[in-house]
């Protein structure tokens, strides 16, 4: 038993955070599925970006859309539904086997809607039509105006993952999103067994982020930078586990038990951003630091490598030391650190970076459409 098939049975799943027609061409997907390794997929502006313009895998669909009159925003998304396709046809079995838990593929809306409720329904609701596919996961971002139509976009029967969850405060409303957009389909009649969701609470960067605070601390010198050291590396872990008490306390409640009684499932935590970013921190801690039941993981190619290769499983150790998370939070708060700022500004910054990636990918996709068509 391999350790991502130790996780499994520790009630975690692990998810891929990649997809690339290579991958899908070449069998190493579907290997890895059959070998227990992964039983999801999931994909950002960031990874097709990498895979479209790092590659020659995508030149040959390229060419007859842009001999057709596409335009690049029209052909990328025309090859990103095909990986998309190809990926959840690879994944459909485990989906039918786990009676839809795992096997999900997941596929974002256009980041440059972040911050427009409307446009982020509406395109949700084309990705999942265009798709077709049951196990697809629309991704949709937990900004301010992400949260109504992640409401609807479960009350209208669709899989969301939903992405950039930083806050414990946004988790809440992004937990009462989903559970809002249930109880809203059984008001109206309709089905929820066949739901999912899971709730993307980003991990590494909340480290990140807090580190170099307390380093800038640790640099000055005096009465906290004794403190500030001691304090490195424990945010993102503690944030996450606060998060999971979170979840067990909402989804353990009797609001959802009578949803629970219809079929609904609960909304998983999914682990995200757990590449570990520090080379002073042990390369999996992101993941042997946050095994808990009903969690999904979502790690990079090398973290999953690196997990598979040494990587050791503790179950249940996301439920670890729950006093000593709360602690770890009130002392950063008493070195004047809020982690409101903080959850506050990696939201802003992964919108921005999500963006970013975006406009490039639409930039290369433009460039390749010109140079096939010689304008």
């Amino acid at each position: 038993m391999n350790t991502s098939q130790q996780l499994h049975a520790a009630g975690q799943s692990v998810w891929y955070d990649n997809v690339e027609r290579r991958l899908l061409n070449n069998g190493e997907l579907a290997g890895m599925i059959a070998r227990g390794e992964i039983r999801g997929v999931t994909s950002n502006p960031t990874i097709f970006m990498n895979a479209v313009t790092k590659s020659n895998d995508y030149d040959a669909g390229l060419a007859p859309l842009a001999k057709a009159g596409k335009t690049g925003e029209e052909i990328f998304w025309e090859l990103a539904i095909e990986d998309i396709q190809a990926a959840a046809d690879l994944l459909r079995p485990l989906y039918e086997e786990s009676d839809k838990g795992d096997g999900y593929v997941s596929l974002e809306v256009n980041p440059y809607l972040a911050n427009d409720t409307a446009a982020t329904l509406s395109e949700a609701k084309q990705l999942w039509k265009r798709v077709n596919r049951p196990n697809l996961m629309v991704k949709i971002p937990a900004t301010v105006e992400g949260l109504p139509a992640i409401l609807h976009a479960i009350e209208a029967g669709i899989n969301v993952n939903v992405t950039l969850i930083f806050s414990r405060e946004r988790y809440w409303a992004v937990m009462e999103m989903y559970i809002s957009g249930l109880a809203r389909r059984v008001a109206a009649g309709l089905p929820v067994d066949s739901i999912a969701s899971v709730a993307s609470f980003f991990v590494s960067r909340v480290d990140t982020k807090v580190d170099g605070t307390l380093n800038c601390m640790v640099d000055r010198g005096g009465a906290r930078a004794e403190k500030a050291a001691q304090f490195l590396g424990q945010a993102a872990i503690a944030n996450a586990r606060l998060a999971y008490h979170d979840f067990e306390l909402i989804f353990g409640s009797e609001r959802f038990a009578a949803l629970k009684a219809k079929g609904a499932r609960v909304q998983r935590p999914l682990w995200a951003s757990t590449g570990t970013k520090n080379p002073a921190y042990r390369d999996v801690v992101y993941i042997e630091e946050l095994v808990g039941k009903d969690t999904v993981n979502t790690v990079p190619p090398a973290t999953l490598a690196a997990f598979l290769d040494h990587g050791v499983v503790r179950a249940g150790s996301l439920q670890e030391d729950l006093a000593g998370a709360y602690q770890s939070m009130a002392r950063l708060e008493a070195l004047g650190i809020s982690m409101a700022d903080v959850t506050r500004e990696l939201e802003a910054e992964g919108v921005k970076s999500f963006a970013g990636a975006w406009k490039a990918l639409m930039d290369a996709m433009e460039t390749s459409r010109k140079a096939v068509v010689g304008e």
